[in-house]
């Protein structure tokens, strides 16, 4: 299968811009596409080659762990290769256990506001370990493009 390029954001929807006050006949529905990317990542690994773009929004964060975190410590975090605490603090999800792990920022206002709008520079993905093991799995961050909510 051949694969397409093209700078976005990819926006979708039949009513590009509001004319009157009907729903489906004349109000905007265009919205924005999800997009997502993945990578493997080890437990001694760090950077990955995911990089979000500017102004981006990051709605989701997963780990899929195929073999657990191993060591003096199972934990991890999510960050940028700029700032290793970006999205999560250090350690602060655990990959003791084969499965889907959600990453969220918690109740930190900058890691909250980080998924918000990732600031108006590209970002690189980083996975920082607390120690060196064994762990392997996949890193997914999903995305909505240059969403630009920055206020």
């Amino acid at each position: 299968m051949a694969n397409t390029t093209f700078t976005g954001p990819i926006r979708a929807g039949s009513i590009r811009n509001t004319t009157g006050t009907t729903v489906g006949t004349n109000i905007a529905n265009v919205g924005q596409v999800v997009m997502a990317q993945s990578q493997a990542i080890t437990q001694a690994s760090a950077a990955t080659t995911i990089v979000i773009p500017a102004n981006s929004q990051i709605v989701e964060i997963n780990v899929y762990v195929t073999t657990v975190w191993s060591g003096a410590a199972t934990t991890f975090g999510v960050g940028t290769t700029a700032l290793a605490t970006a999205f999560t603090a250090a350690g602060a999800v655990d990959g003791a256990a084969i499965g889907v792990l959600s990453v969220t920022p918690g109740t930190n206002a900058t890691r909250t506001g980080a998924f918000i709008d990732v600031g108006s520079t590209d970002v690189k993905i980083a996975v920082t370990s607390t120690n060196t093991g064994d762990g392997v799995g996949v890193i997914t961050v999903r995305y909505i493009q240059a969403n630009n909510l920055t206020a």
